[in-house]
């Protein structure tokens, strides 16, 4: 991945999760960014974690759809 693909792609996550416009994702720091993805994730339930791969498998057995 290239920088400009790097940055566009930080630019939309933290738009998408912390609101930020464009010109604040640019005046931000690398460590600003970092700290505010940081306690954004602290704030998520562990249970809202994605499934592992062995739940997967599990819930794939239960309910097969094809």
């Amino acid at each position: 991945m290239n920088f400009a693909e790097g940055a566009r792609r930080l630019a939309g996550q933290a738009g998408l999760l912390l609101g930020w416009r464009p010109d604040e994702f640019w005046r931000a720091t690398p460590d600003e960014l970092e700290t505010a993805l940081a306690a954004l994730a602290a704030m998520i339930p562990e249970s809202a974690a994605p499934p592992d791969p062995a739940t997967l498998a599990r819930l794939k057995e239960m309910h097969p759809d094809g």
